[in-house]
């Protein structure tokens, strides 16, 4: 049974009420907006010291985190970046807290230390990743992140003195970054942290050595705040691309060129192209992936002499499957696909003659790597529930694959077993889902059962290995993925489905997994758990609101949960298109209705909930977390938790060091287990 706690700690109520098209709209917890206020920050000690006191005192929990320890203490292998003879890549030992930044000369597996995080004094939050490196090898980029926020500072290192230089891009969000062609100095669009406005609505030239004051302006654009700049450059240095996006509704894309040869001027090429527009220089040309005129999307060839689109050439044509991803690697186009809920890599000429797939193992997800257009060295990655990550190179010019790192997780992949079902939601479509358990347990009965999904930004969800399912499938849980709609498993036409006024037919999907699990006998009531994080922990929480009897245990990360206010916080207005906006009286219908913070009922009898966010998310601002727990905690008469799992450096991306990974997992895993009284004993050793 759930362990008997005390009451959650009390939250005061301020309600603020709002008449919005015609509706009104109260706001009990307004006041929790507040990051910083002093009432917020004594809230939220109060918050951890009783969600830390529930979780410490789960039964088991030890044997949990020795478990989690085992998965996640591994040596872990970058993908690398190639440039000339020397492979640059991050390394995390195991016993190590953070990835270091090394280097190999050549083919030799001699790893040499570039950057170490750990040698300064902010070890415990600090962590670096690879931005660039130079045309010949020389100067690296790298960024330097103190939690999980997006922001980060660019720092420079010569490769050769193994020295790091005192040029420095402060924190802030680095929009585009590019080494000149003689690595003298670099281009950048940098938007940094309590600056005005215009100093990120432009790029700027830096020459090494010289103070920040005398970067010199090469391009800019106007003030106007749904206007968003970002930078591309080929692989010689002598072009630069200045995409110019609007977050209007519909995004729009205008691009310039800008050729750095002789003080030319930045030219435009291209103005309100519509949807997606991922440009790649190949040379002086431009190999682009788009949705125009292609919702699955097509791979097409620019001239820059001739962007009329009536002149564009098609190489990789639309099809069923939708592109997601592409590579340009000496001459040939590497293409990720996704099509009924599988993904492939396809290869093509520059002519657009296709070349085939390249061979990976079935059921699992290849995933295209960063590759610069002027080496001969393809990199991808694969996964699937069983297999943990291998990283590939593939030569293009011998077509040798060979494994360039492979993680060797401790665990028994032949005991798994996946099978791929299909279900009826509630309009009756056909939905897919994998369901992933230890081979032999389904026959004996229905399994404790974990069930995700994503649903959203046609993101499409296909296998891979996390140590979060590896442990539950241990642990004889059923493992299940629901394929819903708002992805793009079935094309852009799957992606509308669940897009905007249609978001609610994705927690129709996912409602029916949880009802088809249940009536095929696969779980039991009272033994289904749900998770997922940011659009996916919109959705969980939209699932636990409107059918809080289907389940018994919920995991919610960083997730959106006031739909009404969500585009007043970060990033969140370029999501308009995908979500709506509460100020339009059309979205706003869509969105009150099935807002989560807005559909919580008093007295409702709600599952166990543990919400997790903190000060450092800025994607989706911790805002929501903070009113949803003291919103379920005041409302839910069931008796379970209610959880606040607060951090001050959590935040949407996953830097985390070691030991606060393992933690983490632990206490997510412990919660699960002991809502739904799944004893954890001791492994034994094999």
């Amino acid at each position: 049974m759930p362990l008997i706690t005390n009451p959650p700690p009390p939250t005061p109520v301020d309600p603020v009420t709002e008449l919005l098209h015609g509706v009104s709209v109260t706001d009990p917890y307004r006041w929790l907006e507040n990051q910083h206020s002093p009432s917020t920050r004594k809230w939220l000690e109060e918050q951890t010291a009783y969600t830390r006191a529930y979780l410490n005192g789960i039964p088991g929990r030890e044997r949990i985190r020795k478990r989690v320890e085992q998965l996640l203490d591994i040596e872990v292998v970058s993908e690398p970046w190639k440039v000339c003879n020397r492979y640059f890549f991050l390394k995390r030992a195991a016993k190590q807290e953070r990835p270091v930044i090394m280097m190999r000369e050549g083919e030799t597996r001699k790893d040499i230390l570039l950057i170490d995080p750990t040698e300064r004094h902010e070890v415990g939050t600090l962590a670096v990743n690879i931005l660039s490196i130079s045309r010949d090898s020389r100067k690296l980029a790298y960024s330097v992140r103190h939690g999980g926020e997006d922001y980060c500072a660019v720092e420079f290192f010569d490769v050769n003195r193994r020295v790091t230089l005192p040029d420095r891009l402060p924190l802030g969000l680095c929009r585009g970054f590019a080494f000149s062609a003689d690595g003298n100095g670099f281009y950048y669009v940098h938007e940094a942290l309590g600056t005005p406005q215009p100093s990120f609505r432009a790029v700027k030239w830096h020459a090494f050595g010289t103070e920040p004051d005398a970067d010199s302006e090469v391009f800019s654009i106007d003030q106007n705040p749904k206007r968003n700049l970002g930078m591309i450059a080929s692989a010689d240095g002598s072009h630069l691309g200045y995409l110019v996006a609007s977050c209007g509704d519909p995004r729009t894309v205008d691009f310039h060129i800008h050729s750095l040869a002789g003080g030319k001027q930045p030219r435009q090429i291209l103005e309100h192209v519509e949807g997606t527009f991922w440009p790649q220089f190949a040379g002086k040309s431009l190999i682009v992936l788009t949705d125009w005129e292609a919702p699955n999307g097509r791979i097409v060839f620019i001239d820059p002499d001739h962007p009329q689109r009536d002149a564009w050439r098609e190489i990789v044509p639309e099809t069923r499957a939708r592109i997601q991803s592409f590579a340009v690697v000496d001459g040939l186009i590497f293409a990720g696909l996704v099509e009924n809920a599988s993904a492939r890599i396809e290869t093509f000429e520059l002519s657009g003659k296709p070349l085939g797939t390249l061979p990976c193992p079935t059921h699992g997800t290849p995933q295209i790597l960063p590759s610069r257009s002027d080496s001969d060295i393809f990199f991808y990655s694969f996964t699937s529930f069983s297999d943990p990550r291998t990283v590939f190179r593939y030569d293009v010019r011998t077509a040798q694959h060979t494994v360039w790192t492979q993680s060797q997780v401790p665990f028994d992949s032949e005991s798994i077993e996946v099978e791929r079902v299909e279900y009826a939601s509630k309009d009756g479509t056909r939905v897919p889902m994998f369901l992933v358990a230890q081979k032999g347990r389904r026959r004996s009965g229905p399994l404790p059962t974990f069930l995700t999904g994503y649903g959203g930004f046609g993101t499409s969800v296909t296998p891979q290995f996390t140590a979060y399912a590896t442990f539950l499938l241990e642990y004889g849980f059923l493992f299940a993925v629901a394929n819903l709609r708002g992805g793009s498993e079935f094309g852009e036409q799957w992606h509308l489905a669940g897009k905007r006024h249609n978001r609610q037919n994705a927690v129709d999907d996912f409602v029916a997994a949880a009802e088809w699990l249940l009536g095929q006998g696969h779980a039991a009531s009272g033994q289904i758990a749900i998770g997922g994080g940011s659009n996916a922990g919109l959705l969980v929480a939209a699932a636990l609101t409107q059918r809080p009897d289907l389940f018994r245990a919920v995991v919610c990360l960083g997730p959106l949960l006031d739909m009404v206010r969500y585009h007043k916080f970060d990033q969140a207005k370029f999501w308009i298109q995908e979500y709506g906006c509460a100020e339009c009286e059309d979205d706003f219908r869509h969105l009150h209705a099935y807002s989560p913070y807005h559909r919580v009922e008093d007295g409702a009898k709600y599952p166990s909930v543990m919400l997790i966010s903190g000060d450092a998310d800025t994607r989706c601002n911790p805002m929501h977390a903070r009113k949803m727990a003291a919103r379920l905690q005041a409302a839910s008469s069931s008796g379970y938790p209610i959880l606040l799992d607060y951090k001050l450096a959590w935040g949407h991306v996953p830097v985390q060091p070691l030991s606060t990974r393992i933690e983490a997992l632990t206490d997510r895993l412990a919660f699960i287990c002991h809502e739904l009284e799944v004893h954890v004993e001791p492994r034994r050793s094999s």
